[in-house]
């Protein structure tokens, strides 16, 4: 199946992560074959992280790991959805989701997510 997948020019395809028991969209990522073929393998979800140009596990840094529950591919075979269950959060902010902010019919920005940890305790460099 992997081989029928379009990846675009860059070789990425896109993946939305799901929380398996909140129905939450968690975050969008991209997968390049390799991360896909070790997301498939073991079981977590990998990402190709653009920033760093290369194969990460998610939740590498924070331990906020994301088990695969289900992989589900789109009708034209060029985005993925996988299902999973989200160790503490998924987001680098800190919250549950990376969509922890509503914007309103005004324009405004309000959040309406708990964060759950603090980066800083976290991500310290």
């Amino acid at each position: 199946m992997i081989n029928k997948l379009i990846f675009n020019e860059k070789g990425l395809i896109p993946a939305v992560v799901q929380d398996c028991k909140t129905n939450k969209v968690l975050t969008l990522c991209y997968m390049d074959k390799e991360a896909l073929e070790k997301t498939i393998k073991e079981g977590k979800v990998y990402v190709f992280r653009r920033s760093k140009n290369r194969v990460m596990l998610k939740g590498e840094t924070s331990g906020n790991v994301q088990i695969v529950k289900e992989v589900l591919v789109d009708c034209t075979d060029n985005s993925l959805l996988f299902k999973v269950e989200q160790k503490t959060a998924a987001c680098h902010k800190g919250y549950f989701t990376c969509y922890y902010r509503e914007i309103d019919k005004s324009g405004n920005e309000k959040i309406v997510e708990k964060r759950i940890f603090d980066p800083k305790d976290v991500y310290r460099k």
